[in-house]
């Protein structure tokens, strides 16, 4: 990739994003993880270029309302590993990202903005404190992948019926209680991972989802 649009500042140790950075109108890939970052300025919209932005292991509370308005955002967004609780609603307009990874942050409830981003394939939300998500995860149809180790989920809505496309869930360590037989409307399920989980009942129905070649990991 051509160094005029790809800009890495990995592990600089900032503190601040410098104000030439938002000059940079031109970059296509921005690397800002692990550089004690508490903020990013709304300026960040100016990189309307951008299709893949890195803002994991930092100290950020909160990001710009602004972020949403990097529509070219396709390829990667990483916030992971901050002390984020919510996401802007101008973030639901990011409907061309394919990868989002929230992990490792203070998510107790399901951010609403994640209802507008229809083109992701992969989401990650590891490491949180999610209790509960809603049926509109259904309008997330792209997605392939959905990882939601140890958070607080005691079981999941019909919704996740709707994931036609889904092959890989992930629900590790959630003292899960139940789980819906919508997850036989998957016919792309290719793995459930259940470890660590110490609570469920096993449902008769998780032999018919091995017997279609799907990998039950207990």
């Amino acid at each position: 990739m051509s160094t005029s649009v790809h800009l890495d500042l990995w592990k600089q140790r900032l503190g601040e994003v410098p104000a030439w950075v938002w000059e940079r109108t031109e970059l296509e890939t921005l690397v800002l993880a692990d550089n004690e970052l508490t903020e990013v300025s709304a300026q960040i919209s100016l990189l309307r270029r951008l299709r893949m932005l890195d803002l994991g292991h930092n100290f950020l509370a909160a990001v710009p309302e602004a972020l949403g308005e990097l529509e070219g955002l396709t390829d990667f967004l990483y916030l992971q590993d901050n002390r984020l609780a919510g996401l802007p609603e101008g973030m639901g307009r990011l409907r061309r990202l394919r990868y989002l990874n929230l992990s490792e942050n203070r998510f107790g409830a399901w951010p609403e903005a994640l209802g507008g981003m229809t083109g992701l394939v992969e989401l990650r939300m590891a490491d949180n404190a999610l209790e509960a998500l809603p049926d509109a995860v259904g309008k997330l149809w792209q997605l392939r992948e959905l990882h939601l180790r140890n958070n607080r989920l005691t079981g999941l809505p019909e919704g996740v019926g709707e994931l036609k496309h889904l092959r890989q869930l992930d629900l590790r360590g959630n003292p899960l209680v139940s789980l819906p037989e919508a997850l036989l409307r998957l016919p792309r399920l290719e793995k459930l991972d259940l470890r660590w989980v110490t609570t469920l009942e096993e449902p008769m129905w998780l032999g018919v989802l091995e017997g279609r070649g799907c990998l039950v990991y207990r």
